[in-house]
């Protein structure tokens, strides 16, 4: 890739690298590019929402959620697969869609060499080695490296309380 500034190379170049020199000040987040990220990221923590669909109820903390949500009423699919017929609301759905006809795998690990399609699969994986656990249960407080092992433990509390009210 070519960049005509030094600072969109430096940004890009950061994507491949994984380091994140801004944080937020309220958490432990950390970002790749300064001001505008942490800004839409300061909302997860106030909750606030400023952009509403007009079509139905439903408000977005990005301007780019409320663009992705508008085509699903509008049934848009402005991202189109080259190589077959298949078609996406998201560039990134696309650009993942592709990597199944290349088997390009551009996230690797860099204890085991395992590589993935997507960082959050590489993101999921490295947990593996380091034994994070971020996803805790609010009721036992047992702690998860992955948010879909919560959800299912999480059932076994909600089919407990169910029996005890049969």
């Amino acid at each position: 890739k070519a960049f005509s500034q030094n600072s969109d190379l430096i940004k890009h170049q950061r994507t491949h690298s994984g380091e994140k020199p801004y944080q937020c000040g309220i958490c432990d987040k950390a970002f790749s590019q300064n001001n505008s990220n942490i800004i839409r990221h300061q909302r997860t923590h106030s909750g606030e929402k400023p952009y509403h669909c007009g079509e139905c109820d439903k408000v977005f903390s990005q301007s780019s959620g409320l663009i992705k949500h508008m085509r699903t009423h509008t049934g848009e699919k402005p991202y189109k697969c080259s190589q077959c017929d298949e078609a996406y609301i998201q560039k990134s759905s696309l650009i993942y869609h592709l990597r199944t006809h290349t088997g390009e795998k551009p996230y690797q690990c860099s204890q085991c060499e395992k590589a993935f399609l997507q960082n959050s699969d590489l993101i999921k994986h490295q947990r593996t080695h380091s034994g994070e656990k971020p996803y805790q249960c609010g009721v036992c407080e047992k702690a998860f490296s992955h948010s879909s092992d919560l959800i299912k433990h999480q059932r076994m509390h909600t089919e407990k309380k169910e029996k005890t009210y049969q």
